[in-house]
């Protein structure tokens, strides 16, 4: 009997194969959306005896994505699961470079456009599906959206992805009032993740610095040890989002409180 469900973007690695590996226990249904598919990932679901499933499309084409995801949910008897839990972690940093110095050509245009559409057009409209597919649900909803402090502080060289965070930040909050309207209202937070290990913070170190002049920071952070990696943040988040007081801060931090 599967009585859990959990929805995880940008779930092939890092922090999203992460909160996937640690959600992979009987009695749940996990459902990872990446552009490809992990594994490992289901030689553990295997073994575990939860059910996973991997959908490889890309975000940044997102239109299809949402509309296959409450089909998909419309598929389910909610009345059966305890909980339904989304989690919108995909984010594109790109090229670190101040927006001026995008190159000719339609390219790096393309990439800069897909970098917002996967950070916050995606989220958005998969957050929009999941709560419309869930309305009635009687188990507990949850939605987590993977912010940044580069949201809420501003970095040059990475405008695209300063946007798509605080962005994120902002359609939380107007979520949030609109749940509290709602019959049946779902518990939703933004909340940075800290600063973690990943590809992103590898891409960043090794930037060029007359493009990115922030980039000895994410040295320092490195070889003063600072970066968390993806597993014990992932424990960290979902045990904020299994608190009793999950939604009581629209916008959070996992490093506070």
């Amino acid at each position: 009997m599967h009585t859990h469900l959990t929805i995880v973007t940008g779930s092939s690695r890092g922090l999203g194969a992460a909160l996937v590996a640690q959600r992979l226990l009987p009695g749940h249904v996990v459902l990872g959306i990446a552009r490809h598919a992990n594994p490992t990932l289901q030689a553990q679901a295997d073994a575990a005896g939860a059910r996973l499933e991997q959908w490889t499309l890309d975000l940044a084409d997102p239109v299809p994505a949402a509309q296959r995801l409450r089909d998909w949910l419309e598929h389910f008897d909610g009345a059966a699961l305890a909980s339904a839990t989304l989690i919108n972690n995909a984010g594109v940093v790109g090229r670190p470079a101040p927006l001026e110095q995008t190159p000719p050509g339609p390219g790096p245009l393309v990439e800069l456009s897909g970098a917002l559409r996967a950070g916050l057009e995606a989220a958005l409209l998969l957050s929009a599906a999941f709560l419309a597919a869930t309305r009635d649900w009687p188990g507990a909803r949850r939605l987590l959206n993977i912010s940044s402090g580069l949201g809420r502080r501003a970095m040059a060289g990475s405008a695209a992805y300063c946007a798509a965070k605080a962005g994120m930040d902002h359609f939380t909050r107007a979520l949030a009032l609109e749940q509290a309207a709602s019959a049946n209202p779902a518990r939703v937070v933004s909340m940075a993740p800290g600063v973690i290990d990943t590809g992103m913070q590898a891409a960043l170190r090794a930037a060029d610095p007359a493009l990115f002049p922030e980039r000895e920071r994410f040295v320092k952070f490195q070889s003063d040890g600072l970066l968390v990696s993806p597993q014990d943040c992932a424990t960290r988040l979902l045990a904020r989002l299994e608190a009793t007081d999950f939604g009581a801060l629209t916008v959070d931090d996992v490093r506070e409180g």
